[in-house]
């Protein structure tokens, strides 16, 4: 079975998706920010030991920051080595931080990451300006999704 792979653009290398994020939260709006790495974490992102799975970002004293972003050590680092789930600043304008602030603050919103890719040979993460599921919207997206499987099988066998 051909597994389908969404099509790259060009010089954009995508590294690691969080697939849970669409599942547990409506997307509102994205945005790409850079990121502050270390020369060992970029290298260790370009291997892929990379994992989304529970980070999440934050804003304070007007910096957005991504918390529990999980990039392994690189094997070869040694004393370079910083810590795996530390903190990572992200580099965004101003005005739009604040403008997330605001969102966050007043609407309820959550600022989580999306993806992590490389944009020529730079690193960037995808965040999105999210709004949590309920267990009921989760069952509606999951029926969605089963629906639309279903019509394209059928549509396979058609032609």
């Amino acid at each position: 079975m051909e597994v389908s792979r969404p099509v790259e653009k060009a010089g954009i290398k995508v590294v690691a998706r969080n697939r849970e994020a669409y599942h547990e939260y409506f997307v509102e709006e994205e945005f790409e920010a850079g990121i502050e790495l270390f020369g060992t974490e970029v290298k260790s992102i370009r291997q892929g030991t990379l994992s989304l799975k529970d980070a999440w970002c934050g804003i304070k004293d007007g910096e957005l920051l991504v918390n529990q972003m999980h990039i392994s050590p690189y094997e070869k680092g040694n004393i370079f080595n910083k810590d795996p789930r530390r903190p990572r600043r992200l580099l965004m304008h101003k005005r739009e931080i604040m403008r997330l602030y605001g969102k966050v603050k007043q609407d309820g919103y959550s600022i989580i990451p999306l993806s992590v890719y490389f944009k020529g040979s730079r690193v960037k993460l995808n965040i999105g300006l999210c709004k949590g599921k309920k267990l009921y919207d989760k069952r509606q997206s999951a029926a969605e999704r089963d629906a639309k499987r279903q019509i394209d099988r059928a549509m396979k066998e058609r032609y």
